[in-house]
């Protein structure tokens, strides 16, 4: 192999510790001949663009991701901690995190399962497809040559279905259940503030709760259902009242309801936008409790935003943060569309 750059070597060096010498030295040959190779990374194509296309014992690139003993997990660290160096000063640890389905079919791949194709199906007509659905995180990092934020993956996670789990006698994990655990593990990590970003998905009380309680402040984005049950905080009960404390007040008007509430009494801000554009849109926020039924109630301030140029609609997003500003969630929010920009760039 010929010698590499010092810039390359001391990005590939943190990873060295991970596998034997044998096995380094292959996994360099597809480290650099996935990035040279246009197409489809197979192992073959990387070899054939590295000029290795004749290699009799090309077996031993396969066993670098069959039999190789080594720890993506570990690998999936000091990639975080990597791209957490490339942070600006003053730039929040932002974490985008959405599921992709990767059309796979036939009798071999035991995790598949049928899901709803987001990209071809419509409000009325529903699309389903045969394949693995994968769990991607990624750190949302501002670049000085880019006008958008970019969503840099660094843990790729096999969801399998329900019924792959089932076949195969074990306990089947949800998307919820995933990423409570990613959370876990990234407090392990990171031992510092950050915000986890997910799209409706994500919006669940459990989740949220999880959040608010971590050892490690952790704060949840995602949109909220117009028909989300909030209520108001608990008034203090009357002095020598005996039993339980009230753990929620009276229940709040639902957020699709308050649709001429926003546009008449609502405060006109101008926010960073989908594309990297500036767009002035009309918002009421506040603070109130999601209560959903098993769950203790937890404490968010929710975002009605409506388009001026489209009165007649309204979407809704929630923060576990109380004190963030309304025109904060928004925008950090919207930052999560660079993760469906990475996706159609893979």
């Amino acid at each position: 192999m010929l010698p590499l750059p010092e810039t390359i070597i001391a990005l590939l060096t943190p990873f060295a510790p991970l596998f034997s010498r044998p096995v380094w030295s292959h996994v360099q040959v597809l480290l650099l001949g996935a990035i040279l190779c246009r197409g489809p990374r197979t192992v073959a194509s990387v070899l054939r663009v590295m000029g290795l296309g004749a290699e009799s014992g090309f077996g031993k690139y396969h066993r670098v991701l069959s039999r190789a003993r080594w720890s993506g997990l570990q690998g999936a660290k000091i990639v975080l901690g990597l791209l957490i160096t490339l942070l600006p000063p003053g730039w929040p640890v932002l974490i985008g995190v959405d599921e992709m389905i990767e059309r796979r079919g036939g009798r071999k791949i035991k995790a598949k399962g049928c899901y709803r194709d987001a990209v071809r199906s419509s409000k009325k007509v529903v699309v389903k497809c045969y394949g693995l659905k994968w769990i991607s995180v990624m750190v949302l990092v501002p670049l000085p040559w880019s006008s958008r934020v970019w969503a840099l993956p660094f843990l790729t996670v096999l969801a399998p279905s329900k019924r792959a789990n089932e076949q195969a006698g074990r306990r089947h994990k949800t998307v919820i259940d995933w990423t409570l655990q990613g959370v876990k593990l990234l407090n392990r990590w990171l031992k510092r503030p950050w915000v986890l970003i997910g799209d409706g998905g994500y919006a669940c009380v459990r989740l949220a709760l999880a959040c608010a309680r971590s050892s490690v402040p952790v704060t949840l984005i995602s949109r909220l259902r117009l028909d989300a049950q909030l209520y108001a905080f608990p008034t203090p009960p009357p002095p020598g009242r005996r039993g339980p404390k009230p753990k929620k007040g009276q229940r709040l008007t639902a957020l699709s309801q308050r649709l001429g509430e926003v546009l008449a009494h609502g405060k006109d801000v101008t926010v960073r936008w989908y594309g990297g554009q500036r767009k002035t849109v009309r918002i009421l926020s506040g603070t109130c409790l999601w209560h959903t039924s098993g769950w203790p109630p937890v404490a968010i301030r929710w975002v009605l935003v409506v388009d001026l140029a489209k009165p007649d609609r309204a979407e809704a997003f929630f923060s576990t943060d109380v004190d963030l500003k309304p025109e904060q969630i928004i925008e950090w929010f919207v930052l999560r569309w660079s993760v469906e920009v990475t996706f159609e760039s893979l």
